[in-house]
């Protein structure tokens, strides 16, 4: 059986109202359309679905077991609807973030602060897990979009946006004074005790890479799984730790730490915004990522 969906609206609010006449009126048509509706869907049930009542008409008995069923499903497309427009003016819904500690701590957490305040009822979802991890993620379509850091493997179907720089340094305690104010060679790390992050991030893969380029071969005393705890370990001397620089910046300022020369410098790289063309990006998503100072995500 075939029946205009259209035919089901107009006798979910003629049951509802009571009336053909007032039902036009609510839909904007007129009477005789209603009446036709009506008695078209009438023939393709196969039986009459209302009564003429001295007010209006009211349901048959085989009517009321139709409408028990149209009202859930058509109150139910209204709802969606309205869920929907909600999501549009963002008074509802959710945005999907994939990040690490470090994205999170010195990029994203200020945006999301300010983003929290404007749009309370909107719902953020942070995964906090490495790069690789939230690349991952992405392609999965776990999350809507990914705040990363270089070196990270690229695929055709992700747009990638820098949006800050970033520099890793080695720091140490006062027991490696020794040190202080030098010009290394990168060779030197090989006979130093080294504090420096697991191999699963993308921090570890870039000085990994960038030494072993320059024949300098890591072997940490400590792999740690997070930046804020190489610090500490620094700053109780139990080895030179290898960090971005903005989570050694504080221990730096108050003396606690001191940076090492080298003869050439790291070079730099970035945080960077992913998405991918296979994720829609949410209105709630696009609003944040304006406040990020983002907009050429093409979604």
């Amino acid at each position: 059986m075939n029946i205009d969906l259209e035919y089901y609206k107009i006798f979910y609010h003629v049951a509802k109202a009571g009336s053909f006449t007032r039902a036009g009126e609510e839909l904007c048509i007129s009477q005789p359309a209603v009446s036709q509706a009506i008695k078209l869907l009438e023939t393709n049930m196969g039986s009459r679905l209302f009564i003429r009542v001295p007010k209006g008409v009211k349901l048959t008995p085989e009517g009321e077991v139709l409408f028990s069923y149209v009202q859930r499903g058509y109150e139910y497309i209204l709802l969606g609807e309205e869920q929907f427009h909600k999501m549009l003016d963002l008074e509802t819904g959710e945005i999907r973030i994939g990040a690490s500690d470090m994205t999170l701590q010195f990029y994203l957490l200020p945006y999301l602060e300010k983003f929290h305040e404007k749009f309370p009822k909107i719902k953020v979802r942070v995964t906090n897990a490495p790069t690789p991890d939230t690349l991952e993620h992405l392609k999965l379509g776990r999350i809507d979009f990914g705040v990363v850091s270089e070196p990270f493997e690229t695929r055709p179907d992700m747009e990638v946006i820098r949006i800050r720089k970033i520099q890793d340094i080695f720091v140490a305690g006062y027991k490696f004074q020794e040190l202080r104010g030098r010009i290394l060679d990168y060779k030197t790390l090989e006979s130093l005790p080294i504090i420096c992050l697991e191999h699963n991030t993308s921090t570890r893969k870039f000085i990994d890479e960038y030494l072993l380029a320059n024949h300098v071969v890591l072997k940490p005393e400590f792999e740690l799984a997070m930046s804020d705890i190489i610090v500490k370990f620094a700053q109780r001397n139990l080895g030179i730790g290898c960090v971005v620089k903005d989570f050694a910046l504080e221990a730096i300022e108050k003396g606690e730490l001191f940076e090492l020369n080298f003869t050439e410098p790291l070079p730099p790289r970035h945080f960077c915004v992913i998405t991918g063309s296979q994720n829609p990006i949410s209105t709630a998503a696009k609003e944040l990522l304006g406040m990020m100072n983002i907009e050429s995500i093409s979604n």
